[in-house]
């Protein structure tokens, strides 16, 4: 069931968001080569829990408070000690951040010093893909139009595109209906509407788009090897315009019209 949020709960979800901004400006410059993703964790952890929010996925049961993908791996990535950072890197931080009940969800892909060109190159199409799935988030328009405007960019630039794992609804819970795939599908396509609140989220691999599990129950990689690269942000569908929950700077141009 599609929930359709109140005005009252939007702003609930939107303070959430902003706090989730807020601590990705501040905590962005300190990760760097030579951290663990133990370390990581515990940096945003601690920032979550001293403005007052508790980590979202740990109440999924995820044991950390941010997934913490490298390179090969796509989404949850098991925090760990013996895990650490390396020129050349691309690394993912997923991270909710449940404020008064009220649940974010964003993700954003760094990299670590220089790194390869072909991998610069898709955090660019990544970010491309996600702004273009975040245009077509509009009321009126159909899941699949975001799906289809993710998949046409990074079809065109010859990567991958993840089908195993994908967006969602958000904001009273960790995860919510409906799903937003990334790349065509069958099935339900319900229309977008009002009081919709939804996780835009491409994973996109160098390489192919398959994927597979790993041992830990958790992490998910790519089949083949290649780097993966994952941006999300959560968005808010209003009547005249789709606003940007999680944007960096959204004091200035978090809403689409």
């Amino acid at each position: 069931m599609i929930h359709l949020k109140t005005v009252e709960q939007i702003n609930g979800i939107r303070k959430a968001c902003h706090l989730t901004a807020d601590m990705f400006n501040e905590l962005i410059p300190k990760i760097k080569a030579g951290m663990s993703t133990y370390d990581i964790d515990k940096l945003f952890e601690h920032y979550i829990l001293s403005h007052g929010g508790k980590p979202a996925w740990k109440q999924e049961d995820f044991p950390g408070s941010v997934c913490i993908s490298i390179n090969e791996q796509v989404i949850h990535g098991l925090p760990s000690k013996k895990r650490f950072l390396h020129e050349g890197d691309l690394v993912s931080l997923d991270v909710g951040i449940d404020l008064d009940g009220y649940i974010s969800d964003t993700t954003h892909s760094l990299l670590i010093g220089k790194v390869p060109e072909k991998v610069r190159k898709l955090k660019a199409v990544t970010e491309e893909c996600l702004k273009a799935g975040i245009a077509a988030c509009v009321a009126g328009n159909r899941i699949s139009d975001i799906s289809n405007a993710v998949y046409e960019i990074a079809e065109k630039n010859g990567y991958g595109v993840v089908y195993d794992y994908c967006g969602h609804g958000v904001g009273l819970d960790v995860h919510e209906d409906p799903s937003v795939p990334n790349c065509p599908f069958h099935g339900a396509n319900p229309r977008l509407r009002e009081g919709m609140v939804l996780a835009i989220e491409p994973m996109i691999n160098l390489g192919t788009a398959d994927v597979e599990v790993l041992k830990d129950g958790w992490t998910v990689v790519t089949r083949d090897g290649e780097v993966s690269c994952h941006e999300e942000h959560t968005v808010a569908i209003f009547a005249d315009h789709t606003e940007v929950l999680t944007d960096l700077d959204y004091c200035g141009k978090s809403v689409l019209k």
